[in-house]
């Protein structure tokens, strides 16, 4: 299983996420490779607070801020303010390392 953001960012270059990772980790991957419709099916399809996060930057990201507000209260989660790309890195590596 993928526990770091450089092995997560390696399996970018596979042709399906790898074996093992979350809805909300497989929605982050898809979204990294350009498919935001595949990112969007698989954070929809995850009932969890980590799917409700992807869920939330996936619609910021297209800018949907509406939406993007109810799934960061869904989520239990602040609005990002900052960057698309810093809150992808941050999604990922707590989706990561969830422990830590």
């Amino acid at each position: 299983m993928i526990r770091d953001i450089e092995a997560f960012r390696a399996s970018l270059s596979g042709d399906a996420p790898p074996p093992g990772l979350s809805g909300a980790l497989q929605a982050l991957w898809h979204d990294a490779r350009g498919d935001w419709h595949a990112a969007h099916r698989a954070a929809q399809d995850d009932d969890s607070i980590d799917g409700a996060w992807v869920h939330a930057y996936l619609h910021r990201k297209e800018g949907d801020l509406a939406n993007a507000g109810y799934w960061y209260r869904q989520a239990g989660r602040p609005v990002a303010s900052g960057s698309l790309d810093a809150e992808w890195e941050q999604i990922a590596r707590v989706l990561l390392l969830p422990d830590e």
